[in-house]
């Protein structure tokens, strides 16, 4: 199923669509992100990886409530963009050695998925707005926040330690 299929007819459509679309999502996050965290050498980087997939599991949880309140079964739709973003991170990271190097490379593919969700979030909250749903809205809500949070921490770790490691 494309993004604009005949089955999306409504602005509805569109929101379930989209929220199938960050349920996959999440989903290859959190499979992706124990390869990450073995990857991984800089100790607040681990540190950040780990306490993101507890947070990735948590986002499951939330899109799936939001599917429960907005009365529809929760369910994936293929999402090449992620898709396309995680096989980056791992070809990269498969072919850089030097350690500090591959935390700075892991930190950009995290960073590429933080900005995908980000956008995501942000348009499924303005849409549950306009549908009438600020209940749906302020779950999501959550999830952005945690994502923003996350991106925040990234960069700090790159630019307090990862980057200067990695031009040495």
């Amino acid at each position: 199923m494309g993004l604009f299929t005949s089955d999306i007819k409504t602005l509805d459509d569109l929101f379930v669509h989209q929220l199938k679309d960050i349920y996959y999502a999440e989903k290859r996050i959190t499979n992706a992100l124990p390869d990450m965290i073995s990857k991984a050498s800089n100790a607040q980087l681990k540190q950040g990886f780990e306490k993101h997939l507890a947070e990735t599991k948590n986002h499951v949880k939330r899109v799936e409530e939001v599917f429960r309140m907005h009365g529809v079964k929760a369910d994936t739709i293929q999402c090449p963009a992620i898709d396309g973003i995680i096989e980056e991170a791992d070809d990269v990271a498969s072919d850089v050695a030097d350690k500090p190097v591959l935390d700075a490379a892991l930190i950009a593919a995290a960073q590429a998925v933080e900005h995908y969700e980000m956008t995501r979030y942000g348009t499924l909250i303005a849409w549950a707005k306009k549908l009438g749903r600020p209940d749906c809205a302020s779950v999501l809500q959550q999830n952005l926040d945690e994502e923003k949070a996350a991106d925040q921490k990234l960069t700090q770790v790159a630019e307090s330690a990862v980057n200067q490691k990695a031009a040495a």
